[in-house]
Formats: structure tokens, sequence, C-alpha cells
């Protein structure tokens, strides 16, 4: 949170670090392929109703949830359509990095994010034209071009690592953990300088419908992946997913087809998601799973 503070005072030094944000979440991705082998990629394709439960609770709850939110607080229609297309966005790479860290299922959650990008070409403009009446195309090939370079390729270099380094490689995931918690720290700094201008301008109700929408995502991801027989890792990791958005996308698609003030919620989102979810991962962390050891 210092590293943040300070972003927001000097965000100059911290916006012009925006080309290290992929890379970070590359290099955490590879060390989290460390810890990954082949069965448990396999495991859950076994599951494929896990798999469409998430994605459908991310398509349903989060969308929906920023219309709720949006109507509750009184929202003026710039500000409600940027929550819509927050929550009508896909899952984030960086939700498999908090995945990580709160020991959920990462496998789980690479699977979810890469079917949620696949989706997003079509239910992100469905959504959008159903509940604001606004239609717009969705850039799928930088979408699948950035997860594939910075989620499931980093993993698979991680788990062929694995494979032909044998103990050797495994020697390095003892320290990704500090290395997951420093990248996370360094991005969300990075993030507000970057934001700096538009969060200095998001009033306390814009604040306010932000944190509850995320929160909304995370606890009805978490409470119904439980009530529908899920596991508490793969719980988990549907809470983080459903709960955690690219939210990079909405503010591209604000700024191309809307207004900068359509910007301000995915703006505020990019930086709350990562300090909420680094929190509840920090919390969950200490608590694992039964059967389960510590992440990495």
């Amino acid at each position: 949170m210092l590293l943040s503070a300070l972003a927001l005072a000097v965000p100059a030094p911290f916006a012009a670090a925006q080309p290290a944000v992929l890379p970070l979440l590359a290099l955490v991705m590879l060390g989290m392929g460390l810890t990954l082998t082949p069965a448990d990629f396999r495991a859950v394709l076994a599951m494929p109703r896990l798999v469409a439960t998430g994605v459908a609770l991310q398509y349903t709850v989060m969308p929906l949830g920023a219309v709720a939110v949006s109507w509750a607080l009184s929202l003026p229609p710039e500000q409600a359509l940027g929550m819509l297309l927050v929550g009508a966005a896909s899952g984030g790479t960086a939700s498999n990095v908090i995945t990580y860290l709160a020991r959920g299922n990462v496998a789980l959650s690479v699977t979810m994010t890469a079917v949620s990008t696949l989706l997003a070409v079509a239910l992100t403009p469905a959504w959008t034209l159903a509940l604001a009446g606004q239609a717009m195309p969705v850039p799928l090939a930088g979408l699948v071009q950035t997860v594939a370079l910075v989620a499931v390729g980093p993993v698979l270099v991680g788990m062929l690592l694995r494979r032909f380094l044998g103990r050797a490689a495994l020697r390095f995931t003892a320290v990704f953990p500090a290395v997951s918690v420093a990248a996370i720290c360094a991005i969300i700094a990075i993030i507000v300088g970057l934001n700096a201008t538009r969060i200095a301008t998001v009033g306390p109700l814009l604040a306010l419908a932000v944190v509850l929408h995320n929160g909304l995502g995370l606890a009805a991801g978490y409470g119904l992946a439980r009530g529908l027989g899920a596991g508490l890792a793969e719980a988990r990791t549907i809470a983080i997913e459903v709960g955690m958005q690219n939210s990079g996308l909405a503010v591209a698609l604000a700024l191309k087809f809307f207004t900068p003030v359509a910007a301000l919620p995915g703006a505020l989102f990019s930086l709350w998601h990562n300090v909420s979810g680094a929190a509840l991962a920090a919390f969950w962390a200490s608590r694992p799973p039964p059967g389960q050891g510590g992440p990495g």
C-alpha cells in the first residue's frame, strides 16, 4: 500500500513502468507452471461441469451485479455503462496469480481464464447490447494473444522445465510465493500510476459501487460454487475468477466506443480488484484446504 500511495503522489515513474506489467505476470505464471503437472489439467478437464459453472457464474453474476449496483446507487448513465463494461468483460490474468497465492486450483484458474476470454468476443457485446442498448466489437485476437503470452505459454514452459529438470527446477518454487507477492505489489503501483489522474476524479459513490461490485463477485462466486458442490480449493478459484475482471478491456472499450467517464469504473476496478484479491489471498493462504500444503 505504501508503494501505491507513492505512485498516487508521484505517478510518472510508475506509469513509465507499464511495459513491465505483462512480463511480471508472465514470470509468476512460469513459476506456477513449475508447480503443475499434466495430471492437474487432466483432472480439471475431467470435470467440465466445474469449468462451465465457473464461467457461467462469471458471465451472469458480474454483468447483472453491475446493473443492480448501479441502479441501487443511482449512478449517472455513463458511469453505469462503465460498470456494465467491467461486469461483461472476461476474466483477467492477474486472477491466476491471486489463485496461486490463495491456494486455489491453478489449473482450473488458467482454464477458466482461457475459456472466458474466448467467449468474450460474443458475450461482452451481447450483454452490453442487451442491458445498455449499445453495440460494439471486442478485439478477440488481442485478448487471445495476451492470454497465450502471459498465462498459458509461461505455464507450459514451467511445466516443461519441471519435467526435464526434475528436482533442480523444484528448488525455485520455494521463492515464488514471495516473488508473486512482490510482483502483485509492483503491478498495483503501476496501475495506480497509470490511472492517477482518473482516480483523482472518482467520487465516493462510484468508489463504493466498484467495491460492492467486486465484493459481490467474490462472495457470490464462492458461495454459489460451494452450494453447487465445489471443493474448497475450487470454490476459492471460482470466487477469484468471478470477482476479478479484465478491467483493462473495459477501459479500452469505454475509451474507444464511449467516453472517458465510462472508463472510470474500469480504471478504479483495475486497482481495487488487485488490492482486494491480494488481501483475500493472504487470508486464504493461512487456511489451506485439507490435504494441501503451501503455495508452490
